[in-house]
């Protein structure tokens, strides 16, 4: 067998320009493969990453938005002071009362607008929030027309740098700082005091409460009493839950187009392997007369042609992995769906995909190389010697 690998091995080589330009257009389909893949990984781990287990969001009923949710001032009261709400040691409740609208703004490199989330915070929301940290400037205050900015929201929109200045709702904002909370969705967020949002933009309710809610089973009660409160009319759920929902639509979209573009390549790839393999078998008919004198089984003979495919198909898929790799120093913003805001996020890499894609690029080499290997091993001895 392991003659029959070598001899495998040596052929490739033998076949330079062959065996570059089949494994390339298997590079090139796995690259798309793991492109998409990373893709949609990326944009779910950004909008989880959001959310911290230990949080709980309380928003409308039937809302799937913070956008589309709506809590009234006495609902948020009564939210906030639930016994299961962790406090602070001076007392106070880990609770942040949100207000959440979009806004459009331009975009720096075209000048085209795109929505932007704004989001009205109160004093506890960046504690709620440890992976949010100011990096330029200070925080805002309270009842002044000053925001800070994201990150990913200052390098794509004008005028948003330190000492900038954002007009919205009829009103002129002064950037105070810059923050940065890593891969989350809070870079592409806008922050203000909430109160003063709410009066600008002549809105009464908030859109969402944030509660700190660490244990389960409190969890659990804290839920279950919310969403049976006649006076209340909300639904309660973990912060990580609910901006993994957020992702499920759109991620799932960008794998059923990315997949089916991706078939649709891998179609040609195999072929392009099943024509190489052909060749191949064409051009050594007497050598596998040869390896059948020696004494060497169809099933080997079958098994060396499609080890070479394999090989073929692995090795294109190594490439493309390599090529795929590198989208992670990139970041791209799309809209969310959910939200209809302008979301930055980047290409994620993860070890299924590694083993996703080297088996879908294994895959296309096996599809290929199975009717050649056929061929191979139905030679007859006689026949090919003479060839």
């Amino acid at each position: 067998m392991s003659l029959l690998i070598n001899y495998s091995f040596r052929n490739l080589l033998a076949r330079k320009v062959t065996t570059i330009l089949t494994a390339g257009g298997m590079a090139l389909v796995t690259f798309v493969f793991t492109a998409v893949l990373m893709l949609a990984e990326g944009l779910e781990y950004t909008l989880t990453e959001t959310g911290s287990p230990d949080n709980a969001v309380v928003l409308r009923k039937a809302a799937e938005s913070e956008v589309a949710s709506i809590i009234s001032r006495d609902e948020a009261a009564i939210v906030e002071v639930q016994p299961e709400t962790a406090r602070d040691p001076r007392g106070d409740v880990y609770a942040s009362k949100e207000s959440v609208v979009l806004v459009t703004l331009p975009k720096k490199d075209s000048g085209k607008p795109t929505n932007v989330v704004v989001r009205g915070t109160d004093r506890h929301s960046m504690q709620l929030r440890p992976q949010v940290k100011l990096i330029q400037g200070r925080i805002f205050r309270p009842g002044a027309q000053e925001i800070i900015a994201g990150r990913s929201i200052a390098e794509r929109i004008e005028n948003v740098s330190l000492g900038g200045r954002l007009r919205f709702a009829l009103t002129n904002w002064r950037v105070v700082g810059i923050f940065d909370a890593g891969p989350t969705a809070f870079n592409s967020e806008v922050w203000g005091d909430a109160d003063q949002l709410m009066s600008v933009f002549r809105r009464n309710s908030y859109s969402v409460v944030i509660a700190r809610i660490p244990k389960e089973s409190l969890f659990d009660v804290f839920k279950a009493r919310l969403e049976g409160d006649p006076r209340l009319t909300v639904q309660v759920k973990r912060e990580i839950v609910f901006y993994r929902e957020q992702s499920e639509v759109m991620a799932k979209f960008i794998r059923i187009l990315g997949l089916a573009m991706t078939i649709f390549f891998s179609v040609g790839a195999a072929l392009g392997a099943m024509v190489t393999m052909y060749t191949a078998v064409a051009n050594r008919t007497g050598e596998i007369g040869t390896l059948r004198a020696l004494g060497f089984s169809r099933a080997a003979v079958m098994g060396a042609f499609l080890g070479e495919s394999l090989l073929l198909g692995l090795t294109g898929g190594m490439a493309g992995l390599a090529g795929g790799s590198l989208l992670q120093l990139l970041t791209i913003s799309t809209l969310n769906w959910e939200t209809f805001s302008e979301l930055a996020f980047g290409f994620r890499l993860t070890p299924s995909i590694v083993l996703y894609s080297l088996v879908f690029a294994g895959f296309m080499g096996v599809v290929g190389g199975l009717l050649p290997a056929l061929r191979a091993a139905r030679l007859e001895i006689v026949d090919s010697l003479r060839a």
